[in-house]
């Protein structure tokens, strides 16, 4: 497979890990080499032998002392690839659900200039979704938060809840994701915040595959992300509005 990188930019994989033991290599095996890109591990005190096994295939990897969460595990990956002067950071979850082979089809956008963030849409049509094992539930509520964050914030994305996603770097600088949540809605936060402050997004097809070992939120925690994600697009409304303006919504050098 041929790859055409135009603007030669850093590219860093990094890899929310979390008892990953049995996906990981297949997920690292699956990345295309000739992508020319980097890879780091951020391990969430996994208990089984994530970290050895990252270390044998000779991956960087940071390892949290405890287990913070999945939005902390993100944290610790964004403030390390910023460290170690990535361009474009690709989040990809090392449990082989999204299909690696499509990172050079989100990175392209942003190395063109065309887009600061691109998503991996696991939803190209309803039957194929299904078909790859998501569960009807989670489908449904997926096509029914998407649809409300499209219409609410001005965006036509395929779907806001994908794990595979591409960032340009001054994304991370600029974006105040250091306040966002530690918990899963991590990832809703950060786009309602791109939606805030303006950041180009956009999306590709990507095949998912679900099975036992892919990582997965029960029900009871796959409403509370849904509750915190409509939680999150009221605040955003009402900073936008100038009622009120929460540290999701605070530009990070009025912070500092």
């Amino acid at each position: 497979m041929l790859y055409w990188n135009p603007s030669r930019m850093k590219i860093l994989i990094v890899m929310p890990a979390y008892n990953a033991e049995k996906t990981l290599k297949s997920t690292v095996e699956s990345i295309p080499k000739n992508l020319g890109a980097d890879i780091l591990i951020v391990d969430d005190a996994s208990n089984d032998n994530t970290v050895a096994l990252t270390r044998s295939l000779g991956i960087p990897v940071v390892v949290h002392p405890k287990n913070m969460g999945y939005g902390a595990n993100q944290k610790t990956c964004y403030a390390e690839a910023l460290r170690r002067g990535a361009d474009i950071i690709v989040m990809l979850h090392p449990d082989y659900q999204y299909d690696p082979r499509m990172i050079p089809a989100l990175t392209l956008p942003i190395e063109l200039g065309i887009c600061d963030v691109m998503l991996g849409n696991r939803i190209r049509t309803r039957k194929e979704a299904l078909q790859g094992g998501m569960p009807a539930y989670k489908y449904a509520a997926n096509r029914a938060l998407t649809l409300i964050e499209n219409f609410l914030l001005g965006q036509n994305l395929g779907e806001f809840h994908s794990g595979m996603r591409a960032y340009r770097r001054s994304t991370l600088e600029t974006l105040p994701w250091p306040s966002n949540s530690d918990d899963f809605v991590f990832d809703q936060e950060f786009l309602i915040q791109c939606a805030f402050f303006g950041v180009r997004m956009g999306d590709v097809p990507v095949p998912a595959r679900y099975f036992p070992e892919a990582s997965s939120i029960n029900f009871r925690r796959s409403l509370k992300y849904g509750l915190q994600t409509l939680i999150c697009l009221a605040l955003y409304f009402l900073a936008k509005l100038g009622i009120h303006t929460s540290a999701l919504f605070t530009p990070r050098a009025e912070k500092a």
